[in-house]
């Protein structure tokens, strides 16, 4: 696919000055490389410095993609949270995934109620993945890596056999669940398999401004900031992690919950960005989520804090002396949001797609699923190189495979991108990629090569179901359908859709048109 030519420019002048041919040293029993795998939550395609971004400063994460890989076609598995993550460690595409959407197991009582989840831990969590599920963490542990994760779970609520501990991860600190998660202030994250208390009352999503404040003082909005804060917490814990574990190979799963909205950021960096951007409008919050006197600010602020800490955790490696085994890989799990007060519009967040209302997070738009990527390991990824293979979350479980050596005796949809992170001729390329999301209307999608159809509306029961067609290489923002144009396509992508699908197990999961097989073009 052609790139957008004014990132293309940036890209080439970036890179033509640091490239180098790495060393591509084999890789041995001896010399497994730690993996560190960190997932941010709603960040943008184009929300990166080194992927176009003009207002957020990433120093730390674009100098990853200087000493390493940036991908240009690398896409989630789904646009939003919990089957993203299901998908990335089971190593399965949506037609075929357990978890296929945000489903909020309602049935166990009113989990929308916060503060109701802080006194029965039995309403947290999302619904559980199957006890037979195998995950890339269990298959790491099984070649002797330690393995660890920090930040946002979601797949399985505590007392249930789906916690981070019992899907093969041997250390873990965050939210379980993703509620818990909009307030970057919460009274508990769980250590392994207990809560712990990090704040000694808590306010809750959705609270708004007290009545009569005057959104223009900062004073107005100094009860939304309490002692400690989640990321520094948890912060800390990874890094204790890696020391811990230096001595052997580890895998480190960081799914950092920033910048996943509510706003809320370290001061330091929100009145870095004041001064940068000027006088903002306030945010008065909607959505269950707080308000902000300068959200701009605020939301920049998450950003390059989360691109500190990337920069201290490289410096750590390197002080520890592993830098140089440690392959790092740094990705979102969807397109930018539109709530919560995320200026998607201000920020250029799919850059150079459509990240806004209906075509970012939670559809299956270029800019809802069109993700950044960048790879790191030195002296087996040549410094300052670039890909266009176009790849999928998915695909990292076959990825780890040949790296570490686990053997991959579960189905997987995935194709190893290892020999082009070591610049091997060899690579398998994806005869397609496929997407299925039983949320925002019901829609499904395929890339074949250049060609993405696109169905939406399918359990709609007020709108048409939508077929539409685009020719990615000659119109990546997807905004002239040309299905009528090209009926042998479609008649190949609906025998994809036929042999792909398998039915949802959860009710809330499946698709009518779909399940009825109505995917054929009328």
């Amino acid at each position: 696919m052609k790139f957008n030519a004014s990132i293309s420019v940036l890209l080439l002048l970036f890179f033509l000055s640091c490239n180098e041919n790495p060393k591509n040293k084999e890789i041995s029993e001896e010399t497994k490389p730690n993996i560190i795998y960190i997932l941010a939550d709603d960040l943008g395609y184009g929300e990166l410095g080194v992927y176009g971004q003009e207002k957020i400063e990433t120093p730390n994460i674009d100098a990853l993609a200087s000493n390493g890989m940036l991908f240009t076609q690398h896409y989630t598995s789904a646009p939003v949270c919990a089957p993203a993550r299901g998908m990335l460690l089971t190593g399965l595409h949506s037609g075929n995934a357990f978890i296929r959407g945000n489903y909020a197991w309602s049935s166990r009582g009113d989990v929308w109620d916060y503060k109701a989840m802080i006194k029965d831990s039995t309403l947290e969590g999302q619904y559980p993945l199957p006890d037979s599920t195998i995950t890339l963490a269990s298959k790491l542990q099984a070649v002797g890596y330690k393995t660890g994760i920090i930040g946002k779970w979601g797949l399985g609520a505590p007392h249930t056999n789906s916690t981070p501990n019992k899907k093969g991860f041997d250390f873990f600190v965050g939210f379980n669940c993703q509620r818990q998660a909009h307030t970057y202030y919460p009274m508990h994250l769980y250590k392994n398999q207990e809560r712990i208390y990090i704040n000694k009352d808590t306010v809750a999503p959705g609270t708004k401004l007290d009545k009569n404040a005057d959104p223009n003082n900062p004073e107005s909005y100094a009860k939304y900031t309490l002692e400690n804060y989640a990321p520094d917490v948890m912060f800390k814990e990874l890094t204790g992690f890696v020391t811990r574990n230096k001595e052997n190979p580890f895998f480190l799963y960081w799914a950092t919950p920033i910048p996943h909205v509510a706003l809320q950021a370290p001061q330091r960096w929100v009145d870095y960005y004041k001064d940068k951007f000027g006088a903002e409008k306030p945010y008065l919050g909607n959505r269950g989520y707080f308000p902000h006197q300068t959200p701009r600010a605020a939301y920049a602020a998450m950003v390059s804090y989360l691109d500190e800490n990337v920069g201290k955790l490289v410096q750590q490696l390197k002080d520890e002396g592993i830098y140089d085994n440690t392959l790092i890989v740094f990705t979102s799990d969807n397109g930018p949001t539109f709530n919560g007060g995320a200026d998607s519009e201000f920020f250029d967040s799919a850059k150079p797609f459509d990240g806004l209302a209906g075509r970012g997070k939670g559809n299956l738009y270029e800019g809802g699923i069109r993700v950044p990527m960048i790879a790191s390991w030195p002296n087996h990824i040549a410094k300052g190189s670039t890909s266009d293979l176009i790849s999928a979350q998915y695909d990292v479980m076959a990825t780890l495979s040949e790296v570490t050596g686990f053997s991959m005796t579960e189905k997987t949809d995935g194709v190893s991108f290892l020999p082009t992170l070591l610049s091997k001729e060899n690579q398998k390329e994806h005869a397609f990629l496929y997407w299925e999301f039983p949320e925002s209307g019901g829609q499904v999608a395929i890339r074949m090569g250049k060609w993405k159809i696109l169905r939406r509306n399918l359990k709609s029961k007020k709108a048409k179901a939508t077929l539409e067609l685009y020719d990615l290489e000659k119109d990546p923002l997807e905004k002239k359908n040309i299905a009528k144009d090209h009926p042998e396509i479609i008649s190949e992508m609906a025998a994809i859709y036929k042999k792909e699908h398998t039915s949802a197990s959860i009710a809330q999961f499946r698709i009518p048109l779909v399940e009825e097989g109505l995917l054929s073009i009328e």
